[in-house]
């Protein structure tokens, strides 16, 4: 089982911009100028922590959306009110 996180956004290049801040080119040389969707799939669902968290940081600068999902087929989206529950229940679930 994968953990998968999707952004989206109705503005080109937001995504882009966003993971450029605060991952540099890591992810971002595959995704061009007018992506509006992206999908990460990591093999430990700890992993998705780290984006989750810098995600709720910056939501005010950037105009994205995120949905997340630890079990096949169910997304969650994240939101400020649902955000800190999310990571609880990440590290409760798979405390390795």
């Amino acid at each position: 089982m994968h953990a998968l996180v999707r952004l989206y956004s109705i503005l080109p290049n937001e995504i882009k911009r966003f993971l450029y801040d605060f991952f540099g080119n890591h992810y971002i040389d595959s995704i061009d100028e007018e992506t509006t969707q992206w999908q990460k799939e990591y093999s430990n669902p700890i992993e998705i922590v780290d984006i989750l968290g810098i995600y709720i940081e910056n939501i005010e600068n950037y105009t994205l959306a995120m949905w997340i999902s630890i079990d096949t087929g169910v997304f969650i989206k994240v939101t400020e009110d649902n955000a800190d529950e999310l990571i609880r229940y990440l590290y409760e679930r798979f405390p390795y």
